[in-house]
């Protein structure tokens, strides 16, 4: 299938957001409430749990809440609180060598259900440049101007908690912290509702990962590379290959920025068919306020400096 991303640039949300949000409805409440094994809080508790854990997001959230009205539904899927399980696959390493610090991620996903946008915002003043996600806010994978990364893989459990998307997390995060410790900190105090992998970094090297889950203690590691599991014993064969194929190369004194970003675009790490295609990769380099996006055959690179909205359009077995 075909697929077309956008590159946007939106302050903040608005009429063109409203929009998005209305068009994309139906895969929005497919997310949020999916096949809940709890029942779904009410909006009341859903901005409870958001004033409690990310006050700083309460002004943007009651912004977007008016802009699609008197709408509870829509308010308890905007909160993100206590989602739905889902599944992804992807890989992410940090690169600490010549050009570094980087980030290299691969996202896996079905391309039907990923929103289309890479978008830079600036809600608060500070720019976000990012890899969009539903249904408001939500962020896979970004980069503020201030130096500081953020990515997401999935840590294999289906356990459903009293938390947030790990999206809308990754998104605070972008918001409210500057530098590595910051960001952990913040992801080690908000409940997450499901089983995830967090790497940061930020412009002086300092990184990392970061095992989060529902009733389970945060672990903080120096994991330069992960996959979707966090425990070895109990990881899926096809993660446990990528994450040791990634950590090799990490390991390899030959390999450079370039030949790792390589392995992202080749198998076992990229995934060409299937249901869970590899959606894109991406090459953050905080010290430059750089992304590149990247497709076989074709590489987009944004940057705080030099943000170009445009489109591409990718073809996927």
């Amino acid at each position: 299938m075909y697929k077309t991303f956008v590159a946007a640039q939106e302050d903040q949300p608005g009429e063109a957001w409203l929009s998005r949000f209305t068009a994309g409805r139906a895969e929005a409440e497919s997310w949020y409430f999916g096949q809940a094994v709890v029942s779904a809080p009410s909006a009341k508790e859903c901005r409870a749990a958001l004033q409690e854990h990310m006050p700083e997001l309460i002004p943007h959230y009651e912004h977007v809440c008016a802009l699609v009205g008197d709408d509870e539904l829509a308010h308890r899927m905007l909160s993100h609180y206590r989602p739905a399980p889902e599944g992804y696959g992807c890989s992410q390493a940090v690169w600490l060598g010549e050009e570094g610090p980087a980030l290299v991620r691969n996202f896996d996903y079905p391309p039907a259900v990923v929103a289309d946008r890479f978008e830079m915002t600036a809600w608060s003043g500070l720019k976000v440049i990012s890899k969009a996600q539903r249904p408001w806010g939500g962020c896979l994978d970004g980069m503020n101007e201030e130096g500081l990364v953020a990515s997401v893989t999935l840590g294999g459990g289906r356990a459903q908690g009293l938390g947030f998307s790990i999206i809308l997390m990754i998104r605070y995060v972008l918001e409210t912290c500057h530098q590595v410790g910051q960001a952990v900190e913040a992801l080690c105090r908000i409940p997450v509702a499901l089983s995830q992998n967090v790497t940061v970094l930020d412009r002086s090297g300092r990184y990392a990962t970061l095992f989060l889950g529902p009733g389970q203690r945060p672990t903080i590691t120096r994991l330069k590379a992960c996959t979707n599991h966090q425990r070895t014993a109990k990881a899926p064969p096809h993660s446990m290959a990528r994450q040791l194929l990634l950590l090799q190369a990490l390991e390899d004194p030959s390999t450079s920025l370039s030949s790792l970003t390589d392995r992202f675009l080749l198998p076992p790490v990229y995934s060409g068919r299937g249901s869970y295609p590899t959606l894109y990769t991406a090459v953050y380099r905080p010290a430059e306020g750089r992304v590149d996006y990247i497709w076989p055959g074709k590489r987009w690179c944004q940057s705080f400096a030099d943000f170009r909205v445009g489109e591409y359009t990718h073809y996927y077995d």
